[in-house]
């Protein structure tokens, strides 16, 4: 879904390498977040939401942007006009463009590198095209599409089974995420997770109420 919200003003920076910026999207009913991730051979834009001309310039600092990547098929937001804007390709699973493809798609499944120390998780059960970014430096960083929210009045949980394909098969699913070292999580939904972030998650795919 294309978002309708107006251009944020600014953006936090995490670390050096991570930024995340949002807005809530009254046509969803949900808080939108977005993330920049400067690598070593360029800046990726993960689910982008529009941002103001100046906040998006000292965001994007003098670096290249690398691509624009969607983590499902409900996260079109900006994507398409930050992939025209900087002349980039868009990443993201076949899956997440039923119909028509954009000319510039860099097609992705579970286990392919994007760049080095950047790897796409592939999430089945969850919603089409569903993703999650792992990113190994610094201490490692997991950016999730919508398999895991992070919002009140839920929490750190699972996406809920009424907007999953199949929420058994995601949560089998999710479970190669244990094989993954993350400090950190971030999602597409709620504020990040900015330590333990593999402890949360063994927490939260352990427990019996939510298998």
């Amino acid at each position: 879904m294309v978002s309708r919200v107006r251009p944020v003003p600014d953006f936090d920076e995490i670390t050096s390498h991570l930024a995340i910026w949002h807005a809530y999207d009254p046509g969803v009913k949900a808080e939108l977040y977005s993330t920049r991730l400067a690598t070593a051979k360029g800046t990726y834009l993960i689910d982008p939401i529009p941002l103001h001309r100046e906040a998006l310039e000292q965001l994007i600092g003098s670096g290249p942007v690398a691509g624009i990547v969607m983590t499902n098929g409900n996260h079109h937001r900006a994507v398409a006009r930050f992939a025209e804007q900087f002349g980039v390709g868009i990443v993201a699973h076949a899956d997440s463009f039923p119909d028509e493809q954009p000319k510039r798609l860099r097609r992705v499944s579970d286990g392919d590198a994007i760049r080095d120390g950047l790897k796409v998780i592939g999430i089945d059960g969850a919603v089409p095209g569903e993703i999650v970014l792992d990113y190994t430096p610094n201490g490692g960083t997991l950016i999730v599409g919508d398999a895991l929210i992070n919002f009140e009045p839920h929490g750190f949980t699972l996406l809920p089974a009424k907007y999953c394909a199949n929420q058994k098969q995601m949560r089998r699913s999710l479970r190669k995420l244990l094989d993954y070292k993350a400090e950190r999580m971030l999602f597409a939904h709620g504020p990040p997770i900015l330590s333990g972030a593999s402890e949360r998650l063994h927490g939260l795919l352990d427990n019996p109420k939510t298998n």
